[in-house]
């Protein structure tokens, strides 16, 4: 029998639901049909197939099962010792070659289909382009702890600005003071994010302590609200002085796609010595007063000349 003959539809547990509607979640998952172009759709039976009865995500090989035909992923097979959890009996090392030959065989859309990606890959192919699928959600950036929303670009503002109360400002020049007593006594610490409304854009300015081997810093960075391609598109520049002296830096940000600790750890940003910034900060140098000072600023092709020019915003 043709194997198309014999699969009507398909689902697959790993259309997650946090990534079904625009935002957060959704309590109603979507239903495929079968189309003309061997595209094959969800069903209740091979979606059972194929989803681990442990962890409930799609199995992908090597797909495990025991001596009675119950499956499970490789994964979940090295968290319950060696035993079926459908059975409990022995499970040895038997891979199901024929369920791996199913899955081989068909084609799914991309998980975040709801978001808007239309595209379609094989079932051992989506993996890696749901990796770095344009249209995948977002993670907060909010640095001050490991905040799990998920969402686009919208509704992570606002959940900045309602639940974690960060500043908010409208425009593309800033001027911030950092203040910190007994800085000597702080190792490591992060400032209120602070998120600026620029170009219609959104940009978040982070400000952190950490120890850059055995020197204990400051750095301060700009991270874009969107994706990489578009992130280029923008330039921005920090500034940090007292006493006659000051540093500066400039630089294009970096997508929210990357992690703060990520660009914190790459160094790409304004970096302070401690004793340079309590040298900034003025007084008896037992108290950090910062004053760091930037702008955003958008690159423009000059497609009379072929070169790009600054549009600084008003």
């Amino acid at each position: 029998m043709d194997l198309d003959d014999s699969i009507e539809c398909i689902s697959t547990s790993d259309l997650d639901e946090s990534v079904l509607s625009p935002h957060l979640s959704s309590s109603t998952k979507p239903y495929f049909n079968k189309s003309p172009n061997g595209f094959i759709h969800r069903t209740t039976s091979v979606h059972e197939l194929l989803e681990c009865p442990v962890c409930t995500n799609s199995m992908y090989p090597p797909i495990h099962q025991c001596h009675n035909g119950h499956t499970l992923c490789s994964k979940c097979k090295t968290m319950v010792h060696n035993r079926c959890p459908t059975c409990r009996q022995e499970l040895g090392d038997i891979r199901c070659l024929a369920l791996e030959k199913v899955a081989e065989s068909l084609k799914l859309p991309c998980k975040y289909c709801s978001l808007g990606c239309p595209e379609i890959f094989p079932y051992y192919s989506k993996l890696k382009h749901e990796a770095v699928c344009n249209f995948r959600p977002y993670t907060c950036p909010y640095a001050g702890s490991d905040c799990s929303v998920v969402g686009d670009i919208p509704y992570l503002v606002n959940h900045l600005r309602d639940d974690h109360k960060v500043d908010m400002h409208l425009g593309c020049t800033f001027n911030h003071r950092y203040v910190k007593s007994n800085p000597r006594e702080v190792e490591n610490a992060t400032w209120m994010l602070t998120v600026f409304n620029c170009f219609g854009q959104y940009f978040c300015l982070h400000f952190e302590a950490f120890q850059l081997g055995m020197a204990p810093v400051y750095m301060a960075f700009l991270r874009y609200m969107g994706d990489e391609a578009d992130a280029r598109n923008y330039t921005y520049s920090l500034e940090v002085g007292g006493n006659g002296r000051k540093l500066t830096w400039e630089g294009t940000p970096r997508s929210i796609r990357d992690s703060h600790r990520k660009v914190r750890d790459s160094h790409d940003g304004l970096i302070i010595q401690r004793n340079m910034a309590l040298f900034f900060s003025g007084g008896d140098r037992k108290e950090l007063k910062l004053r760091v000072t930037g702008r955003i600023w958008k690159e423009q092709q000059n497609q009379e000349i072929g070169v790009c020019i600054p549009n600084n915003c008003s």
